[in-house]
């Protein structure tokens, strides 16, 4: 049995209780990752968000324009700042930025752009460069480093696939999709020997790390409960068990999830409307219920997409584009819109131009929150400022 397939078996888990042979558990238990109060969650718009919609320009006559079929009404956009204002499906959105606790960076996105949903995930997830490619994720490679030993909640993806942002060369985290679900069973008998066989001994290393990592997700969950109510949805289920899994003291430094659907090339009015009700309604029962547990100080949520969509409509939707904004929730975030508004005037190839460099956002992420220098993993994009 490879690594990639045992990784399959123990590390991604979608339902259910997993019986490990006897013959795979060798090691004792790790040590825990050395960790601060801080974590970060990110939710990943998958299919492209269009960020002209989403946070609009609603005082550029050019916005009306070159939308005239999709453009959201002067009077219905809302909790209007700097000439920008939310859509209408955000309500809970511009109450965290009211309360200070929302920041927008404005024009996020990298140089030389590709409008491929599969190879822009990858460039967010790995943070390369446009022409570069690479193994790990920038996560992965974070907990690489971080972690002292095998570490297997240092990172949770709530997903059916494991993402890509959190693979290093040790996994050091775990993709469930249901965390009451994940419960692997351990053997009465261990066998604390090494064997002459490196791949088997490695094998029975990770197994007994994802005993291990079963067993601190159920602890953390016997530890904490659902204080407010959260939406039936896919990601008002996966933020409320990330909620649960902060307040029950994990100790994960990062969260990962997604919302799919933002692939919006027709009938793009009612379906946005809908996925950013979904993105909306989740996250403000999650902001409410950390902040209501004096946790949102220690939570950085960010909230991005692989790209935005083109400027001008297609005259029911829009095609894939390039920069977008990107919202940053707790954290004791400055609250702030940074950067300039979308310049209309001035595209390229019919696209925005972007002003903030994605891996900026990491880079500060990384350095503010987690007191880690992000060019230890490759990134050398300066820090943004006022931020945080």
């Amino acid at each position: 049995m490879n690594r990639r397939n045992f990784l399959s078996l123990t590390g991604t888990l979608t339902g259910g209780a997993l019986l490990v042979p006897d013959f795979l558990f060798s090691f004792g238990k790790q040590k825990n990752i050395i960790t601060g109060e801080q974590c970060l969650v990110f939710v990943q718009l998958n299919g492209g968000n269009d960020g002209l919609n989403t946070f609009i320009p609603y005082q550029d006559p050019l916005y009306y324009e070159m939308r005239p079929k999709i453009a959201i009404s002067k009077n219905d956009v809302i909790s209007g700042n700097k000439n920008m204002a939310f859509h209408p499906a955000l309500s809970g959105f511009a109450e965290m930025q009211q309360n200070g606790d929302l920041t927008v960076l404005q024009n996020v996105g990298y140089p030389e752009p590709n409008r491929s949903h599969f190879r822009s995930q990858e460039i967010w997830q790995t943070a390369s460069n446009s022409n570069q490619y690479l193994n790990e994720g920038w996560l992965g490679r974070y907990l690489d480093l971080q972690c002292k030993e095998h570490t297997p909640t240092a990172g949770i993806n709530l997903d059916n696939i494991d993402n890509l942002s959190l693979k290093g060369e040790v996994p050091n985290s775990i993709t469930i999709k249901d965390p009451a679900k994940f419960k692997i069973k351990n053997s009465q008998e261990e066998n604390n020997s090494l064997s002459k066989n490196p791949e088997l001994d490695f094998v029975r290393k990770l197994a007994n790390s994802a005993v291990e990592g079963s067993e601190q997700i159920q602890k953390a969950l016997a530890a904490s409960k659902t204080e407010n109510s959260y939406p039936t949805t896919d990601l008002g289920k996966n933020l409320e068990w990330i909620s649960r899994l902060i307040k029950g003291n994990l100790n994960s430094k990062v969260y990962y999830t997604s919302l799919n659907g933002f692939d919006t090339h027709d009938n793009q009015l009612p379906l946005h409307k809908n996925k950013l009700t979904d993105l909306n309604n989740a996250l403000s029962a999650f902001y409410k219920d950390l902040k209501n547990a004096n946790l949102l100080q220690n939570t950085t949520i960010v909230v991005f997409s692989e790209f935005g969509r083109r400027v001008k409509d297609n005259g029911n939707g829009t095609d894939h584009g390039t920069a977008a904004p990107v919202f940053v929730i707790g954290g004791n975030n400055t609250g702030d819109v940074i950067g300039d508004n979308p310049n209309l005037s001035d595209l390229e190839h019919g696209d925005l131009k972007h002003q903030i460099d994605f891996r900026s956002v990491y880079a500060t992420l990384l350095e503010k929150k987690l007191n880690f220098k992000a060019d230890a993993i490759g990134i050398t994009n300066p820090i943004i400022q006022n931020l945080f």
